[in-house]
């Protein structure tokens, strides 16, 4: 599976088990309804845009021991883009990412990820109380040639320490949300970075120093 898929395979869960389908009853009883969203600029109009936390979410995806290749998620990703079709070039994004809310398929894991170092000092990941990883742009560039997708560069800061980074983002739907009305855009992005460029080492080179991120947001107008 690439890490697009992945990625929508995983916010599709997410969906179903946080409201979404699993909360629609009523839009059930109507039969098959039309999917609300739909890959088309059109539908986008001008104006700031939050993030939906509950359908909002960053995949990360390193190797481990050469084996085989393992993923986790962070959720609840806040934030704010200002966007206008006429100009998206001019396109702001701001995203917060709550690093406490990490979670994998591993209990033992994820406490890893949140545990104290021993005797005082640094953890080997990020500690129980991790600041919010923040992305905030300062450049998009639209793809000439397929306005769907765009190169997004910014600063990402990350355990205490704020690096350049570029996300290869793709526009993948739009329409009004059919339970709060409000019109939504959705976005895919995936960038690669290194662990230790942000002081996590621990592991290093037995689990793989390049992390894989895959983004899907959805964001909703203000």
């Amino acid at each position: 599976m690439n890490r697009i898929a992945f990625t929508a395979a995983a916010a599709a869960t997410l969906a179903f088990v946080t409201g979404g389908i699993a909360a629609a009853p009523a839009l059930f009883a109507q039969g098959a309804p039309q999917v609300p969203g739909a890959a088309d600029p059109a539908r986008v109009t001008a104006g700031t845009y939050a993030a939906d936390p509950a359908h909002s979410l960053i995949a990360f995806e390193v190797n481990h021991f050469g084996f085989n290749d393992y993923y986790g998620i962070f959720g609840d990703v806040a934030g704010t883009l200002v966007l206008d079709p006429a100009n998206p070039n001019a396109a702001k994004v701001d995203v917060t990412i709550p690093v406490a809310s990490v979670t994998t398929a591993s209990k033992g894991l994820t406490e890893h990820l949140l545990r104290a170092g021993k005797d005082g000092g640094k953890p080997d990941f990020f500690g129980p109380a991790p600041a919010p990883a923040r992305f905030v742009s300062t450049a998009v560039k639209v793809d000439p040639k397929d306005t769907a997708k765009a190169v997004i560069t910014g600063n990402l800061t990350l355990n205490g320490v704020t690096k350049p980074i570029t996300f290869e983002a793709e526009f993948t739907g739009a329409g009004v949300n059919p339970f709060n009305k409000k019109e939504t855009v959705g976005f895919e992005a995936e960038t690669e970075i290194k662990r230790s460029d942000f002081g996590v080492n621990y592991g290093i080179p037995l689990v793989s120093n390049e992390v894989e991120l895959d983004i899907s947001v959805a964001f909703e107008k203000q």
